[in-house]
């Protein structure tokens, strides 16, 4: 009895830390996007959310190695060809790459100029916003609250989650403009 009490304490105690910590927390639709300074792959500081200059922003968490990411770039082109009109901002941040691709190619490659965060900095600005799973994709308004946030899927990557993916984005997007 006296074994189970103690481990109920530790655990519970343990749960308290983690949550004191930080290391639980997880950004979510309503909450202020985290703000965050970053290097872009040509060595400029970038600010967050002063680069949005008071713009709705898509935030993507992405890797080269990432087969959801590579599925739903094409569509965050033309979701960023679609919106610039609008001053919506594109920030992808480089996140967990393993060595195996080159990010900074990948980003030239992809046919539109997001505001684009190297790694070096990018798993601490995953770390900060509590990204469990890549892409990781926010619209935040131009008052730095999250607007949405890419709910988890079980679907395999490709087509379909993509046009998925890019019809939640769009809809997130139309009602940030026409606050």
């Amino acid at each position: 009895m006296l074994g189970t009490t103690r481990r109920i304490l530790w655990l519970g105690t343990a749960v308290v830390a983690l949550s004191i910590s930080g290391a639980m927390a997880s950004v979510d639709q309503g909450d202020v996007a985290p703000p965050w300074q970053a290097r872009d792959f040509a060595g400029r500081t970038v600010e967050f959310p002063a680069v949005t200059q008071g713009k709705p922003a898509i935030v993507i968490f992405w890797a080269t190695w990432c087969p959801y990411c590579k599925a739903f770039m094409p569509y965050l082109k033309n979701i960023a060809a679609d919106y610039a009109q609008q001053g919506v901002k594109v920030v992808a941040i480089d996140v967990k790459e393993d060595g195996r691709g080159d990010p900074k190619a990948y980003v030239q490659a992809l046919g539109f100029s997001p505001i684009a965060i190297a790694n070096a900095d990018g798993d601490r600005i995953m770390q900060a916003y509590g990204i469990r799973y890549i892409p990781g994709v926010f619209i935040v308004d131009g008052k730095g609250q999250v607007a949405y946030k890419r709910p988890w899927t079980d679907l395999p990557a490709g087509q379909t989650v993509a046009e998925l993916w890019d019809h939640d984005v769009r809809a997130a997007l139309d009602a940030v403009v026409r606050k």
